[in-house]
Formats: C-alpha cells, structure tokens, sequence
C-alpha cells in the first residue's frame, strides 16, 4: 500500500513539474512575442494567441497540483502556488486587455521570474 501510494505521488510530482516547465516556456515566448508585437505585423496575432497558451499551462498547473495533492498525497503548498499563478494570469490578460503597459510588461517579469524560482525549487 506505502508503494502505491508514494509511486502515486511521484507521478503527481513529475507532472506538477512538467506544468510549470511548460508555464515558465509559455511565459517567456510571451516576452518573444511582445518584442514581435512592436516590430512586426503578426507579433499581435502571436501575443493574443500566446496569452490563450499560457493562461492554459497556467490551468494546467493548477489542475497537476490538485491531482498531486489529493489522490497522491502530496503537500496543499503547490495547490496554493498554482492558484496563485492563474489569480496573476488573469490579471495579466486583464492588463493587456485593457492595453496597460506600465503594469503589463513589469507583471510578465515578475511571472516569469517566480515561474522559473517555482521550476528551481521542484
């Protein structure tokens, strides 16, 4: 039973961390894609289409979390980190939305930055 159970939660753990090295990719493409805003006809395409993908790795983070957590036994902490990703994410397609650079790009950083601090500590 002790075998299951932590094989289990070694299957949750690699598939939490494949979720955030998938988010911190989609998060830095979206900074390649915001350089190709500004120089290029198809960066807007590539950055609206960009932020669907990485709201979506965010989603998926958070649904590894749960699955790692509950049925594995895993620690509630990544459950919270995830949660706190996708509140960030959303916060970021509101900005870019609403075209608020001043706070856009600095929050991008910021994601990007604790993604990858999130990817190191797995």
């Amino acid at each position: 039973m002790a075998t299951q159970v932590t094989a289990t939660a070694q299957r949750g753990s690699v598939f939490v961390q494949i979720a955030i090295g998938l988010q911190t990719l989609t998060i830095f493409l979206q900074a390649v894609s915001a350089g190709l805003l500004l120089t290029s006809s198809y960066g807007e395409v590539l950055h609206s289409v960009g932020a669907r993908v990485m709201y979506g790795a965010s989603m998926l983070y958070l649904f590894a979390a749960v699955l790692a957590w509950k049925p594995g036994g895993g620690s509630p902490r990544p459950v919270w980190h995830a949660t706190g990703f996708l509140v960030l994410a959303s916060v970021q397609v509101v900005l870019g939305i609403a075209h608020v650079p001043s706070l856009h790009l600095p929050l991008g950083v910021l994601m990007f930055g604790l993604s990858v601090l999130a990817l190191a500590r797995r």
